[in-house]
């Protein structure tokens, strides 16, 4: 077990006596707070921050990071508050203590969101100082490899947001030996018995691919002295939790993954990693299109490394890694590395490691802010935790990296989220294609935007990465309040105008009453509600209105809503019927969905009529512009190409093609179904005109519900 004095012993290596005094002035301040309280296991409870602090001291953290993980706990455990301790160990140590502390005075509904919360909580924390992560990652490691005495749903539940969030969080920040012993110890308590049979199973394979592995090793070493590269060739064995995703995702049998024999070739310098790359290709053949340089294009968490992949004797794939011994540091270390190599006290670091994750960090930042709960911003750093990525270049070359399968929408959210909510269309290697094609590697993206254009709710299919996800719901957030509003506002104003009373020329007393009759505390609030279709406008008229001197039966005095487009989110229009300008239409306020316009014909409305406090008196806009979908239904003769004619004449006056249903209905005939994007009514009797035209249309009718 641990102890202060070895402990102590191991911080003389790179610490001032002076600061290990400080980190000992901890444990006997957190030791008196934890007084009297023991873990499950029965050890003082005080053994855990002490094990934490250990964890650190083997990253070569700073004595500041050691304090905290010292009195992680208090804050939470104990009846010691913040300021307390930021009047003994100074503001910095206090806030670090705050940032990895859970909110323990809120009740929560679930223990999802209690997670979330917590994570919402530490995310804003680890943007003011990012050691936060590191010594909740600690805790993390530390409690893992101590779940022995807890219940099995308790293990479980640990075991899963470890492998959801803390170990993608160690690779993003490229600390791979934390990341590797959480993925494995998390999966052991997820699934004992499968990880009990792979360990079993890995056992003998171990013992049956010795001689063969030492035979390519000592192929590969030879080769390499024999060009005279200094170099250490290491065997590289695939971890537990690794082999079990693969068997799980890629649909691969064990003796699949393991007939696959990895190495990693440890060089001095980044130009003897490319001489070793020329020596191991001359050895074996290489696999052309799995060679992937990843020193010139770092990963995202700052991994450098050249892979390839060769083909041995008998036709036995080989994995390769080259790299130096500072990149493999920084593989193992990743962001902890920084603090390993800081002797100088300076804060460079030998590579972008640390500006990459705060550059991550600060996207959090973003995508917290654009949340609507800690639930949906949990949802996007899940899906932004994703370890495979693309890289691709903007017009000027600068490197992208995005989540794998990612499309131009999630592109153009990580160059700037004014360029994402304008974005119109792209041109991929400099040819026109679609926003919801996936990239690849090394693709030139260049983003066409237009001042006027807004997010489509269409790109929430498509999109991958958290940034462009909490964008496009942002907007369309902001956007259905401001529009509910505005159609809150048209539809009190024309209620109140039957009333006899303006809404712009309310006095401040009626607006009270307005306000205390609905318990609403602002103007705006009510009106989002009515604009939303959860308050009928009539009613809040009437409030202002003494009972008896409603003007009665003057339900068509006021002149009906307009409608000037399809573009409102508050205004839709009825897919039974599917209204086009031109169509006598009626609204009906619909909760949740505002105004759902109707043609005046249409059955699904028929029982309305009767409560007049549900319809509502629209009209189109003389200006009415946009495209409206028409259902058609165009009874043929069988002959060959009757589609395409049909389609090609539909294009030609201008009409867009949204579905096409193919209904046969005998040898000879068949009735076909289209959805027509058009103008208004006149495009459409063109567009019917011009189709009766072909000779094998018997019959053509515009379909109703």
């Amino acid at each position: 077990m641990q102890t202060l004095e070895s402990l102590g012993h191991r911080l003389s290596s790179y610490l001032e006596p002076q600061q290990i005094n400080r980190v000992k002035r901890a444990y006997y301040y957190a030791e008196q707070a934890h007084d009297g309280q023991k873990r499950r296991s029965g050890e003082p409870y005080v053994t855990h921050p002490l094990e934490v602090a250990n964890i650190l001291a083997g990253m070569h953290m700073d004595h500041q990071s050691l304090m905290a993980a010292m009195l992680h706990d208090v804050i939470e455990d104990t009846t010691i508050s913040k300021e307390a301790l930021s009047e003994q160990f100074g503001e910095a140590v206090a806030d670090l203590v705050d940032g990895v502390s859970k909110l323990t005075q809120f009740e929560f509904e679930t223990q999802a969101q209690k997670q979330a919360e917590n994570f919402q909580k530490m995310a804003l924390a680890m943007a003011k100082d990012i050691r936060v992560i590191l010594v909740k990652l600690a805790d993390r490691l530390h409690n893992m490899r101590t779940l022995g005495p807890l219940k099995p749903e308790k293990k479980r539940r640990i075991a899963k947001e470890t492998l959801e969030i803390y170990a993608p969080i160690a690779q993003r920040l490229g600390m791979n030996n934390i990341r590797l012993e959480l993925e494995n110890r998390g999966f052991a308590a997820m699934h004992p018995l499968r990880s009990e049979r792979l360990q079993t199973a890995l056992k003998t394979a171990r013992g049956n691919r010795k001689e063969l592995v030492e035979k390519i090793q000592n192929a590969i070493e030879l080769r390499l002295e024999r060009e005279n590269i200094n170099s250490l060739v290491i065997g590289r064995e695939k971890h537990l939790y690794s082999i079990y995703l693969k068997m799980r995702n890629k649909k691969k049998s064990f003796k699949e993954i393991m007939d696959v024999y990895a190495f990693r070739i440890i060089v001095d310098s980044v130009d003897t990693c490319y001489r070793a790359l020329g020596a191991v290709h001359n050895l074996y053949k290489p696999v052309i299109s799995e060679f992937k340089d990843y020193i010139a294009i770092p990963k995202a968490n700052g991994y450098q490394s050249l892979h390839t992949v060769l083909v041995g004797m008998h036709g036995v794939p080989i994995e390769v890694q080259i790299r130096t011994k500072e990149m493999d540091e920084m593989a193992n270390s990743g962001i902890a590395a920084h603090w390993l190599y800081k002797s100088d006290g300076g804060d460079e670091l030998p590579t972008g490691t640390h500006a990459r994750a705060r550059q991550w960090i600060q996207g959090l930042l973003e995508m917290q802010q654009r949340a609507g709960d800690s639930m949906e911003f949990i949802e996007n750093v899940k899906v932004d935790l994703f370890p495979d990525e693309v890289y691709v270049f903007t017009p000027k070359g600068r490197i992208v990296e995005l989540p794998a399968g990612a499309t131009p929408v999630d592109f153009a959210y990580a160059v700037h989220t004014d360029v994402g909510h304008q974005c119109v269309a792209c041109r991929i290697n400099d040819r026109l294609a679609p926003l919801s094609q996936p990239l690849k590697s090394g693709q030139k993206i260049h983003i066409v935007t237009s001042p006027g254009a807004q997010p489509n709710p269409n790109w929430l299919n498509f999109v991958t990465s958290g940034r462009a996800r909490s964008g496009i719901r942002h907007f369309l957030k902001n956007q259905r309040h401001h529009e509910s509003i505005e159609l809150g506002r048209r539809m009190l104003s024309r209620a109140l105008n039957d009333e006899g009373v303006d809404l712009s020329q309310l006095s401040e007393e009626q607006t009270e009453q307005l306000l205390s009759a609905t318990n609403c505390s602002t103007l705006d609030a009510l009106l989002e509600d009515i604009g939303l279709g959860n308050r009928i406008a009539q009613a809040v008229a009437k409030i202002l209105v003494a009972e008896g001197q409603s003007s009665a039966g003057s339900a068509n005095i006021y002149s009906p809503l307009m409608i000037d487009s399809t573009d409102g989110l508050m205004i839709s229009f009825a897919r039974c019927c599917r209204p086009i300008p031109g169509d006598p239409i009626l609204g009906h306020i619909s909760a949740g969905k505002g105004l759902v316009v109707h043609r005046d014909t249409c059955r699904n409305i028929a029982d309305l009529r009767d409560n007049p406090e549900k319809i509502s008196s629209v009209n189109w806009a003389p200006t009415v512009t946009g495209e409206f979908l028409a259902d058609l239904r165009v009874e043929v003769e069988s002959e060959r190409g009757i589609i395409a004619s049909l389609a090609t004449r539909i294009s030609e006056l201008g009409g867009n093609i949204e579905q096409i249903n193919v209904d046969e209905r005998d040898a000879h005939n068949s009735v076909i179904k289209f959805c027509v994007g058009v103008h208004n009514r006149v495009h459409l009797a063109n567009i019917i005109r011009r189709l009766k035209l072909l000779s094998a249309v018997i019959k053509i009718s515009r379909s109703k519900n």
